[in-house]
């Protein structure tokens, strides 16, 4: 992670506050904000004007309205959700350890659910994965052997943003790496110790599987957070979309005045993915340096955004990755070490400062020399 202040060094023109925007006002041009520090102070809810406004806040966790998710899965959308995983693996693996369990109840308690086929489920799949060999598996050897991963996935593959070739490779992968693999399977209900399961058997019947579960990790999608929902009942032109708020191809919010989005709660026609909102980050700030530049008479002539997708990338596992690259027009489809290599180059200048590829490199080489930490921070 990245310290947002770091980023605003010498800038005195820049205000940053640590705060949720609760509210947007489109006629009043104000946004709500409500800070949620431990230390209210008198000023725990205020009001900021603006001239103009970029909406990028993302998206909440999609449940597809399947009962118990809230309540019992964890998710994966930030450094809270990364913490809460951690702790609950820990929890599982210590209950387990406790004397006068039974065989059922360590088996139970050790069987870790993926639901969502996609790169954040199969990246999560694939690293519990070597997780589990590089150092559980020798630092508990009485229990080990009930360790065990499920990936559920609704369509016939995981992945099926890529190409066949490389679904095929990676479903042979997890498979290999004693990852079970349930496609056409789509969960009905959440509980507290199990889910309910409904499997499209090759003949075209369905079946319901009670599946019981240590830890649930829910990687579904996205839906809109409330802040954009009640943004786009506000605004005309925006009550009948439910994928984010629509823009042009300007990525100006449609009905609205002076006001931009970009990112997960944008309706813009394109993946839901960082690379998206990067590019259209990087955009929009051009566009605004231009516009600064320009008189206000005459105003600048904006080109519409144009999306260059450069490729898709995922770990599967076994220090193997697939890629799906955009190379000087054409499609080429890679997997294995090298992609894996290649997949660790691209998230090493993903990261936006020296410090922070320093600190991920050193964390890489540190977890390879001395194995991974193991126990609660």
């Amino acid at each position: 992670m990245e310290p947002i202040r770091n980023f605003f060094k010498g800038k005195s023109a820049v205000e940053f506050y640590e705060a949720e925007a609760t509210e947007v006002d489109p006629e009043r041009r104000v946004v709500h904000i409500k800070r949620n520090h431990m230390i209210q102070g008198e000023a725990a809810q205020s009001v900021i004007p603006y001239d103009m406004l970029v909406v990028g806040v993302g998206a909440d966790n999609a449940t597809l309205n399947v009962p118990g998710v809230e309540e019992h899965s964890c998710f994966l959308k930030n450094a809270n959700d990364a913490q809460k995983i951690r702790n609950r693996i820990t929890d599982c693996i210590e209950t387990a350890l406790c004397k006068g369990r039974s065989i059922d109840e360590i088996q139970k308690l050790l069987h870790f659910v993926v639901v969502g086929g996609g790169p954040t489920g199969v990246e999560f799949a694939a690293e519990l994965q070597d997780y589990y060999k590089d150092g559980l598996r020798d630092r508990f050897p009485d229990i080990m052997d009930a360790f065990r991963i499920t990936l559920i996935e609704a369509l016939p593959n995981v992945l099926p943003m890529f190409s066949k070739q490389l679904m095929d490779y990676t479903e042979s992968t997890l498979k290999a790496e004693a990852i079970d693999v349930l496609t056409k399977a789509s969960v009905k209900e959440v509980s507290k110790d199990d889910i309910k399961v409904e499997v499209t058997k090759p003949d075209g019947t369905k079946d319901i599987q009670t599946i019981p579960y240590g830890l649930l990790v829910w990687a579904t999608g996205n839906k809109q957070k409330g802040l954009i929902e009640n943004l786009a009942m506000r605004l005309n032109m925006q009550q009948d979309s439910r994928r984010g708020l629509v823009v042009d191809g300007c990525l100006a919010v449609q009905g609205a005045h002076n006001i931009w989005a970009l990112g997960d709660c944008a309706n813009s026609k394109l993946p839901p993915t960082a690379q998206v909102a990067h590019q259209q980050g990087s955009y929009l700030a051009k566009v605004f340096n231009e516009m600064a530049r320009t008189p206000s008479s005459g105003g600048p002539k904006i080109q519409p955004f144009d999306y260059n997708h450069q490729g898709a990338l995922a770990y599967i596992g076994m220090d193997k990755a697939v890629a799906d690259l955009n190379l000087l027009g054409f499609n080429v489809a890679s997997h294995g070490f090298f992609t894996f290599l290649f997949w660790k180059a691209a998230y090493l200048n993903m990261c936006l400062s020296a410090r922070s590829r320093f600190l991920v490199t050193t964390d890489w080489m540190k977890a390879r020399v001395f194995g991974r930490d193991m126990f609660r921070e």
